[in-house]
């Protein structure tokens, strides 16, 4: 006569199943596919990443403000740059949408905020104080290199410019600036790519998806790389439109990224 499997481990074996995480290999159009799929995420259901989109481009602008009124001219574009490395969790309410359409879910506010509330306590808040960490790193790190070039000396706003783009110091200070602030970002990137939508999508801990992301980069360094890169000229285009750009470059990123994590990721 056969037995009745054992309820808990039948439970204990599921569990374990969410938590395994195999990465797969990217093949040379997923990323314009995920693209692509993104866009028709955003034309779908506009309201919600529309909104994320403009929430976040009104964080770029009180950033913007904060750097003229404090003083600090010279670092609104760390701030603007630096800014972009909490993207990933700002886009996580586009990745619920996109794992809703996917799956056939209803779509409400509520339903889409109370998923990310419920990520957040299985450790997306932790991935959160991690970008606030690599944000406050990066503007510290812009801070220090401005004194190494310039010292306390703060001259006008369009000196500044011409001097940075016309003598050999400047150009120093604008090429060591952006390859170690590339270095920062990319590792950034490396860690949250897959871990954010993952933590969306399965009860796992922050360690094991920082892990899996960097797994994932490794696994496919040049497909993520030119991910990467294609993350930063879009944002690179909101910023220079004056931000307005970014109310429809985040969402279509966000919802992107959800696909390109379901191409890296095996269900």
């Amino acid at each position: 006569m056969q037995q009745n499997a054992n309820p808990l481990a039948t439970d204990e074996a599921a569990r374990l199943a969410r938590r395994s995480v195999t990465i797969r290999k990217l093949q040379k159009d997923d990323i314009f596919n995920a693209l692509v799929a993104g866009w028709n995420d955003l034309k779908r259901a506009p309201v919600y990443g529309l909104t994320v989109g403009a929430a976040y481009a009104l964080g770029g602008w009180i950033a913007i403000y904060f750097a003229k009124f404090s003083g600090l001219n010279y670092f609104t574009y760390p701030f603007l740059t630096g800014f972009a490395l909490v993207a990933p969790f700002m886009a996580a309410g586009c990745y619920e949408v996109s794992r809703r359409l996917e799956n056939g879910l209803p779509l409400s506010w509520g339903a889409v905020l109370s998923s990310v509330k419920a990520g957040g306590g299985r450790d997306l808040g932790w991935m959160c104080l991690i970008s606030l960490f690599g944000f406050l790193l990066w503007v510290d790190y812009a801070f220090f290199l401005y004194l190494m070039f310039y010292g306390a000396h703060m001259p006008d706003p369009a000196q500044f410019v011409q001097e940075a783009l016309s003598t050999e110091k400047g150009i120093l200070f604008i090429l060591v600036g952006n390859i170690v602030g590339g270095m920062i970002a990319f590792f950034m990137f490396s860690i949250t790519v897959v871990s954010v939508p993952l933590l969306l999508d399965r009860d796992v801990d922050f360690v094991t998806a920082m892990i899996s992301s960097v797994k994932a980069v490794m696994a496919n360094p040049w497909q993520l790389l030119a991910w990467a890169f294609t993350i930063a000229a879009f944002l690179a285009f909101g910023l220079l439109s004056g931000l307005v750009g970014l109310v429809v470059v985040l969402p279509l990123l966000g919802h992107a990224s959800w696909h390109v994590y379901r191409k890296l990721v095996e269900s």
